[in-house]
């Protein structure tokens, strides 16, 4: 279960959400484009809106078991839960290990 401190599944889609496809955001994600002209290991940092519309049909299709462990989530959960929210794997992949390294991160400043 998520611990008091531990941000939730939701709260990290929202901080997400507050910097899709403002300007700043473009520019970092043009500085990591690659030949196909992709930037998803940007996509924690400035999602598009496209994005971050597949992450919520992703997270409203989690179980709240689900929601609740989403930080033990196996790969072929992973991908289970993307190809039942009809999404990209890789841009759920991503946003998963962002919400695992954001947890870890309000887990250590709560034991400060």
């Amino acid at each position: 279960m998520a611990t008091q401190h531990q941000i939730s599944l939701e709260q990290y889609l929202r901080k997400l959400a507050s910097s899709v496809d403002n300007d700043y955001g473009q520019r970092i994600r043009q500085r990591f484009r690659d030949i196909r002209g992709s930037s998803e290991l940007a996509m924690l940092a400035a999602p598009s809106s496209e994005e971050l519309e597949q992450l919520k049909k992703a997270v409203a299709i989690m179980t709240p078991a689900e929601k609740a462990n989403a930080v033990k989530l196996s790969d072929k959960q992973i991908q289970k839960i993307a190809a039942d929210a009809g999404i990209d794997t890789g841009i759920f992949a991503i946003f998963i290990n962002g919400y695992v390294l954001e947890s870890l991160k309000h887990t250590e400043d709560s034991s400060l």
